[in-house]
């Protein structure tokens, strides 16, 4: 890692005004806070992710391949038909391998991307990743290039800070208590006067948390796609989930 590497996190939503962004400034000793804010669009999105080391995206990179497969095959009438329609078929079709990985190892399980409305803010994803390939930057659905995809709530879990609801307004008490637990383990993470901003608002929170995992992907210390579903990961995306503290 490149001292006072910057590193980025974005929690995307199909709407630009729910779209939280932090940066994070590593020096070496301390890994400093530099910006945390909601409301981000396109254009500021994709300048950040050009000026940091690593941006982790809060977003699923893609879509399953058996999905991509089932699309393909009803378009052009040469879906095989399956033995039947239940929900053992239709689980293999809406989840992605990172999703069944994610909760074999931390029990969560991601929305699926074909069958929630996660698929809006990845729509979104796929036109900004354009954008920033056109520029000549490395964007790849398994997270090799200059971002990856993370899930804050299976982050959380994998450090074992997970139990308690924070979303939502109402439970700002609770993202309070998560971000002094936060402080206690990440000693060495200083908040810069933007605590407040992650309580008031559960995208800034999920936005410092991607960007730490961001930082771990980057130091070596989250988990890459295995071997046997590397091929899938390529396709379909990969959530980097930390080794832990």
């Amino acid at each position: 890692m490149v001292l006072g590497s910057t590193f980025l996190g974005i929690d995307l939503a199909a709407d630009p005004k729910r779209t939280g962004i932090a940066q994070l400034r590593d020096d070496g000793a301390n890994v400093v806070i530099e910006n945390v804010r909601v409301g981000v669009g396109d254009d500021a999105i994709v300048s950040a992710i050009m000026g940091s080391r690593k941006a982790g995206v809060d977003v699923p990179f893609g879509w399953p391949r058996a999905f991509v497969e089932l699309v393909e095959g009803h378009r052009t009438a040469t879906l095989p038909p399956p033995p039947d329609t239940g929900p053992g078929w239709r689980r293999e079709v809406l989840y992605r391998a990172t999703d069944l990985e994610v909760r074999r190892r931390v029990g969560k399980t991601p929305l699926s991307v074909a069958a929630d409305k996660i698929a809006y803010p990845t729509i979104r994803w796929a036109g900004i990743a354009a954008r920033l390939r056109e520029q000549g930057v490395t964007v790849t659905p398994d997270g090799r290039g200059v971002a990856c995809e993370v899930y804050p709530g299976a982050a959380l879990a994998a450090w074992q800070l997970a139990g308690h609801p924070y979303k939502g307004a109402k439970n700002a008490t609770s993202r309070s208590t998560l971000i002094e637990r936060l402080s206690v383990r990440l000693p060495w993470l200083e908040w810069a006067g933007y605590r407040d901003a992650c309580v008031d608002d559960d995208n800034a929170l999920d936005a410092v948390i991607a960007a730490l995992v961001a930082r771990d992907v980057d130091r070596g210390s989250a988990m890459p796609p295995p071997p046997e579903l590397a091929d899938l990961a390529a396709e379909e995306g990969w959530i980097w989930l930390p080794d832990g503290f």
